[in-house]
């Protein structure tokens, strides 16, 4: 029984999505408090790895977003304490949060999605060159952030070159992605299944990391406005691209479907947002699930994975003393 473990709540974290992580990581503490569960709030910094191994958890529910929350960082350093985790494992984490290796990997699975090229920092002085006769407007992205961290619209020449600058600020390789007019959707996936689709319709030209996080910025309809054979398709193609990227748990397709009714994939979210405001608790709201529901269900596919893959191999729980915290865990004191 999942109700007898002791489930540590992983919030905060090192990225630029703290804020959010905390708020997501609250409010999964409160749900499972509220059905009975023995929990509690992991806040994350560098010492995570100490932490973990005096508090004697059995299952980590990772409300991280972000790097080293969301691109297999934390997943590494759990599965080597074997320490059951909820979402993707560490290959499926690392390739969904590169942009562009995710992206590589729809065009090998045949998957549609919007024509691109990669900026290195150290070729930034060849921008112009480099652009070409690609177009605009582009949409300009740091390779490794999430949460639209970084992100934006560049209509000219001008304005690219300062959407490159904003994206450098998070990361030295960057996507330049065409920018498709159509209607943005999401589709929530849960244990390999889609769960539903949301579209969203921002109040500014793309869905950014205000419009997502502040309430009133954005407008949303459940279910998007598509035909029944299009709304199916959009389900289909998003199970396609989380399995093409080995996800598991839950996560949330970031789709356009173009004026033309193409459909187009733009990313996958390995730790989708828990927050009041988060896209995959509407889309499970919307399908009968409440948000404790949605809480436990990522949790129990967790806890079935752990089972089939850890097994019995957590690593000894020690308790650490001194200035460094460190002479019982078999390093002698300086």
């Amino acid at each position: 029984m999942l109700r007898t473990k002791k489930i540590g709540v992983l919030m905060g974290g090192l990225s630029a999505e703290r804020e959010v992580s905390l708020h997501s990581g609250e409010a999964v503490y409160k749900a499972l408090k509220s059905r009975g569960y023995d929990v509690i709030r992991v806040f994350v910094d560098r010492d995570l790895d100490l932490l973990l191994r005096q508090i004697d958890v059995d299952l980590v529910f990772n409300a991280l977003h972000g790097r080293y929350g969301e691109d297999g960082c934390v997943q590494g350093l759990l599965e080597i304490l074997g320490i059951p985790y909820t979402g993707s494992g560490v290959l499926a984490s690392s390739l969904s949060m590169h942009k562009v290796k995710a992206k590589e990997l729809f065009r090998l699975h045949n998957l549609p999605t919007p024509p691109y090229y990669v900026m290195e920092r150290q070729s930034f002085v060849t921008l112009e060159e480099t652009h070409g006769a690609f177009g605009f407007p582009v949409v300009v992205k740091p390779a490794r952030e999430g949460s639209s961290v970084g992100v934006s619209l560049a209509n000219d020449m001008e304005e690219l070159e300062a959407a490159c600058e904003e994206a450098f600020s998070f990361d030295d390789s960057i996507l330049v992605e065409r920018y498709i007019t159509g209607k943005e959707v999401h589709v929530g996936i849960l244990g390999g299944k889609a769960l539903g689709a949301i579209e969203v319709v921002p109040n500014r030209p793309i869905f950014d990391y205000q419009a997502k996080y502040s309430p009133g910025h954005a407008d949303y309809f459940l279910p998007p406005r598509l035909s029944p054979e299009r709304h199916r398709g959009i389900l289909t193609q998003a199970v396609r691209a989380h399995q093409a990227l080995g996800c598991s748990g839950a996560t949330r397709v970031n789709m356009i479907v173009s004026d033309l009714g193409n459909e187009y994939i733009l990313e996958v979210n390995t730790g989708p947002g828990l927050t009041e405001n988060s896209l995959l608790p509407k889309i499970a709201r919307h399908a009968g699930m409440a948000f404790e529901d949605l809480v436990e269900a990522i949790l129990a596919d967790a806890s079935l994975r752990a089972t089939q893959d850890i097994g019995d191999r957590r690593m000894r729980q020690v308790t650490f003393v001194g200035p460094e915290r460190r002479t019982s865990a078999g390093c002698a004191p300086h």
